[in-house]
Order: C-alpha cells, then sequence, then structure tokens
C-alpha cells in the first residue's frame, strides 16, 4: 500500500511539476511544528510495539 501511494505521488510530480513546490512547502510546514512531527512519529512507531497481553501489578 506505501508503494502505490508512493508511486501515485511520483506519477503526479512527474506529470504536474509544479506540484514538487507544493510538497516541499507542505513536508516544510509539517516538520515546522513539533506536536505534529511528534504525532506523526508516534503514529508511526505504534505498529512496532508490543502488546501486553494483561496488566501487570
Amino acid at each position: 500500500m506505501k508503494m502505490l501511494l508512493l508511486g501515485a505521488l511520483l506519477g503526479l510530480l512527474i506529470a504536474f511539476p509544479p506540484l514538487l513546490a507544493l510538497v516541499v512547502v507542505v513536508v516544510a510546514a509539517v516538520l515546522s511544528k513539533p506536536v505534529l512531527l511528534a504525532f506523526g512519529l508516534g503514529l508511526a512507531a505504534r505498529n512496532h510495539l508490543p502488546r501486553l497481553g494483561r496488566r501487570t501489578r
């Protein structure tokens, strides 16, 4: 799924070169907000964390 999204983005960038500037602006805006960056990293890391079966006391 990730590769399909990446391929679609690259296809759009090849078809419409001015979109590259828009993508750069959006990425810079997201990286300038530490809260959004931390939230995105948390979402990405959630899948790799082990799940606990029961609560420990």
